[in-house]
């Protein structure tokens, strides 16, 4: 599952809906709806965030941390190291080949160093 299709479950299923009453708001299949929140689709279209933004009737922070959310949201990400220092292509291929086996905790604690990271050499 993907954290867009996290967040699309969750507000559906607060509100009580079922994928086949919203799919058919949003003009779209109930399958699509499923393969979005179960991250078998890719990131979907700044259009398609933007009505189920509407369908929901989210504002403000809510509207911006779906459009991040889907943002953050492909399945299958290419990491090209071409050209970087010998230990980014190193720390590429060790998240490739391990991040299945890290637990929930592990990968939340390692999003935020890399964020860390980030903020403090200015990326």
């Amino acid at each position: 599952m993907t954290p867009f299709g996290a967040k699309l479950r969750k507000l559906r299923s607060e509100r009580g809906l079922t994928l086949k009453d919203m799919a058919a708001a949003l003009k779209v299949s109930p399958a699509y709806l499923s393969a979005l929140e179960h991250g078998k689709r890719g990131v979907p279209t700044w259009y398609m965030v933007q009505r189920i933004i509407a369908y929901f009737n989210v504002i403000w922070d809510e509207a911006e941390e779906l459009q991040r959310l889907a943002e953050a949201s492909d399945p299958r990400v290419v990491v090209d190291t071409a050209g970087l220092d010998p230990e980014a292509t190193e720390l590429a291929n060790l998240l490739a080949a391990r991040i299945r086996g890290l637990s929930k905790a592990s990968l939340k604690d390692l999003t935020h160093r890399l964020r860390a990271a980030a903020a403090k050499d200015g990326a």
